[in-house]
């Protein structure tokens, strides 16, 4: 070994990247991909040109005011459950556009809904809903942007509204605006699915920022679970016989997880970190626990791979003969996303219009993964999370350096571009009945919709 790869080995300070030259290569391959793929083409016509030519106008008449909102969110970032101030400066905007926007609903404190003023009562009519995202992540604020998100939907609701205000036939269905908290780690729109925001909907639409313009990537279900092992304390020297280690359940079962990653799918994730370990070394330790996420690309193999984690974790309990709890979901779970492809391509050909080269789906790496709550949304209408570029392509989701993108001149170009390319594929699947007939058949021919609450409490939904 050269003295100078000894020295690093050696060296306690320095951590080398395991593989410091695979993001080369995927970025090799991605740039070849990227030549070769076209944004999604859709066949149907949408709105018509001119209503889509005055809602571009019209965004760029909010954009002060959606810039102002995403960078008063940004400098004042609240995490789950607690975007208080966030949603009052969301309603306070609408309020002020003569919208009656309300928060605290669906059961969700910091919930908040709106209808687009003169939406016809008729039932029948078609609705569209559309999304924004405001929570913020513990010790680095929005790392994920959804200041971005937040503005966008909102961009693009208002857009709406002013266009119905100057041609009131323009708009021929129904337009919702849903404030959605608490998606990171919380699954904030599941509690407000079961608290009824999703019912009555034709389709949800939202965006995320991101290094990439793409229609669609993938999105793992995800899973939480806490394993707390129970044992039996003794002294660790003078009768440790006597003892039932709960550590060595736990040490068992981590091991167990890592064995297990060596047969599971390309790209399912199991994170585990033990959050119990025992106090004192002189004592065989009474109760050790470990939190795991689980992550799979499909329904099925999400509740499959919950199954082989699980029996890992009872096999380490029978090893050791200790009592073990298994408490699954300590919030809903997240379903991966079923992106419709019809309003996949209206987004694209809006994004086009704005000069954006958008990928499509399939060109980036699977392995580049995370999850989302809209996934449960998706399950039950049809509904897409495209992506929007704010960042460098090598700056990851949840670190300092895309806290920074998510306030930079890039963002709030993006801005502006996903409250038109939002608004105009709400326009598109309200307008054109044909497009509308398309999404909903993509939907049911996917599966159609999914009892979300109860779907990993049954054996066998099929």
């Amino acid at each position: 070994m050269p003295d100078s790869v000894q020295r690093m080995a050696c060296d306690s300070t320095h951590i080398r990247p395991p593989y410091p030259g695979y993001f080369d290569h995927v970025g090799a391959q991605l740039e070849k991909d990227r030549q070769r793929a076209r944004p999604p083409e859709s066949e149907f016509d949408g709105a018509r040109a001119e209503l889509r030519a005055e809602l571009a106008t019209i965004v760029e008449e909010l954009a002060p005011q959606l810039i102002a909102l995403a960078k008063d969110l940004h400098d004042h970032p609240e995490t789950a459950f607690d975007e208080h101030r966030s949603v009052a400066a969301l309603v306070s905007l609408l309020n002020e556009h003569g919208i009656d926007a309300k928060a605290d609903v669906f059961g969700v404190e910091t919930a908040a809904v709106a209808d687009l003023p003169g939406d016809a009562p008729d039932a029948s009519s078609r609705r569209v809903a559309i999304l924004s995202e405001y929570d913020a992540l513990p010790g680095i604020g929005h790392a994920c942007g959804h200041n971005v998100i937040a503005a966008s939907g909102v961009g693009a609701f208002l857009a709406l509204a002013q266009l119905r205000q100057r041609h009131p036939e323009a708009i021929p269905g129904r337009v919702r605006w849903l404030g959605t908290p608490a998606e990171e780690g919380h699954t904030g729109k599941e509690y407000m699915a079961r608290g009824g925001a999703f019912e009555g909907l034709d389709a949800a639409i939202m965006i995320h920022p991101y290094g990439y313009d793409v229609t669609d990537q993938v999105w793992l279900g995800r899973r939480t679970l806490n394993v707390t092992f129970h044992g039996q304390p003794a002294h660790a020297s003078a009768q440790p016989f006597m003892g039932v280690n709960a550590l060595d359940a736990a040490s068992i079962a981590y091991q167990g997880i890592g064995l297990l990653r060596q047969q599971m799918l390309p790209v399912d994730r199991v994170h585990t970190m033990m959050s119990e370990g025992g106090d004192r070394a002189s004592i065989i330790v009474e109760r050790a626990q470990l939190k795991m996420y689980v992550r799979s690309k499909y329904p099925d193999t999400l509740r499959d791979l919950s199954q082989r984690v699980e029996n890992v974790c009872r096999g380490a309990a029978l090893m050791t003969g200790c009592r073990v709890d298994i408490d699954w979901d300590e919030h809903p779970p997240s379903l991966p996303v079923r992106s419709n492809k019809e309003l996949e391509a209206r987004f694209a050909a809006a994004m086009v219009d704005r000069g954006r080269r958008i990928l499509p789906g399939g060109v980036l790496p699977e392995t580049i993964a995370a999850s989302t709550d809209f996934g449960n949304v998706s399950y039950r209408v049809p509904g897409i999370h495209p992506l929007v570029k704010i960042s460098d392509e090598s700056v990851a989701l949840h670190t300092a350096e895309f806290a920074q993108a998510a306030a930079s001149p890039a963002a709030e170009t993006a801005i502006s571009d996903a409250s038109f390319a939002l608004a105009a594929t709400a326009l598109d699947f309200l307008s054109d009945d044909e497009l509308a007939q398309a999404v909903a058949e993509e939907f049911e021919a996917a599966g159609g919709a999914v009892d979300v609450p109860s779907y990993f409490d049954a054996k066998d939904p099929s």
